[in-house]
């Protein structure tokens, strides 16, 4: 049996932990939605170490009464995988919608947990179990969305702090979320191992990488301990304008734009770098800083929509299929396409036509 004085000395460390990532976050972005939703994360994992203190193998020294407050601490602690997938699409996909059947399947779960809370063990049956188990499947897809749209976009995002932010706090997150519904959900519910043994791992697991995302993001001045952090990272920025002074928006227009080498089908940042002959890592921040984007994919869609706005406006191309046009422009199919040209243009590519050659 773990010694309970570590044991309440960890789920201490946690909890201040967890607190202090939410006041950081905050504190950096109040406005934000990111923000919100990541403190309300942290809050609902706060309740989660505090549920732990509650339970029957806990000493009695240490042990606390939450039965009044069972319902709503469930409730909120099975909310932490979706809160976790929200948040993480709106730190790596600007600009665009929240899939609306993910809204629906993460409010459905909710609800569930909620009602077989209130029915608890005296609702005891195949159907109850079967149902556990498939909201606890559910938490594990949320989980797997949240790190799936962490990683996709990794590789073409400009911003060289929230690219860190992706493999440093995003990771931690993920790996610690999916442990968490792991271990309790399916190795602790089975009997594979004790509820005290797992108690121990999982407090320890929470501790352990809360206070590893706490350094992490010190990183980035949302938890500082000082000046130091800041200077640090302003020289940093003087260091990298200084190597990239010599790559210029002349220079850049005259070997992508006039070369038309957004129109190469799956082109990366890394391929470009090589074409352009220059460092990846200067090129990143040369398309940031210089040209003002956020994502390497957003600088495409923006040169190749503006290509198609050319072409679509163009009356010797009236009877060109705009599937034609697409593929010309770069794109390896339709929907990628439209997508694009109405989130930049607000309108249809063919409405788009159809208002520039009656000379609306």
């Amino acid at each position: 049996m773990s010694d309970p004085v570590l044991l309440f000395t960890i789920q201490l460390i946690a909890i201040n932990s967890l607190l202090l990532l939410a006041i950081g976050y905050l504190k950096a972005e109040p406005r934000a939605a990111s923000a919100r939703i990541f403190a309300l994360l942290a809050g609902f994992a706060v309740l989660y170490v505090i549920d732990g203190m509650s339970a029957p193998h806990i000493d009695p020294t240490f042990r606390i009464d939450l039965s009044r407050w069972d319902l709503l601490i469930h409730t909120a602690i099975a909310a932490i995988p979706g809160l976790f997938m929200i948040y993480s699409y709106l730190v790596f996909q600007e600009r665009r919608h929240f899939p609306l059947i993910l809204g629906i399947l993460f409010a459905i779960q909710i609800v569930l947990e909620a009602t077989l809370s209130l029915i608890g063990s005296s609702g005891a049956g195949l159907a109850l179990d079967l149902l556990a188990t498939v909201l606890d499947i559910m938490q594990l897809l949320f989980v797997g969305f949240a790190i799936y749209w962490t990683v996709k976009g990794w590789r073409s995002d400009l911003v060289e702090d929230r690219r860190a932010l992706r493999m440093m706090i995003i990771s931690l997150q993920g790996a610690l979320i999916f442990f968490v519904v792991l271990v309790e959900n399916f190795l602790m519910a089975t009997g594979a191992i004790n509820a005290t043994e797992g108690d121990f791992v999982l407090v320890l697991a929470i501790a352990v990488l809360v206070t590893a995302m706490l350094i992490a993001t010190m990183q980035f001045d949302y938890v500082s301990l000082g000046n130091v952090i800041r200077k640090v990272s302003v020289l940093k920025e003087e260091n990298g304008t200084e190597n990239s002074a010599d790559f210029d928006i002349d220079t850049f227009n005259h070997q992508f734009r006039d070369a038309r080498i957004y129109r190469e089908a799956g082109l990366t940042i890394a391929s470009l770098a090589k074409k352009l002959k220059i460092p990846e890592y200067r090129l990143r921040a040369f398309i940031h800083k210089t040209l003002g984007f956020r994502n390497f994919n957003a600088m495409l869609h923006q040169y190749r929509i503006e290509d198609a706005c050319e072409a679509l406006a163009d009356p010797e191309n009236r009877g060109v299929p705009v599937l034609t046009i697409a593929l010309t422009v770069g794109y390896q199919s339709i929907t990628p396409f439209n997508n694009a040209f109405r989130e930049i243009m607000g309108v249809t590519p063919s409405e788009y036509r159809k208002r520039k050659l009656n000379g609306d």
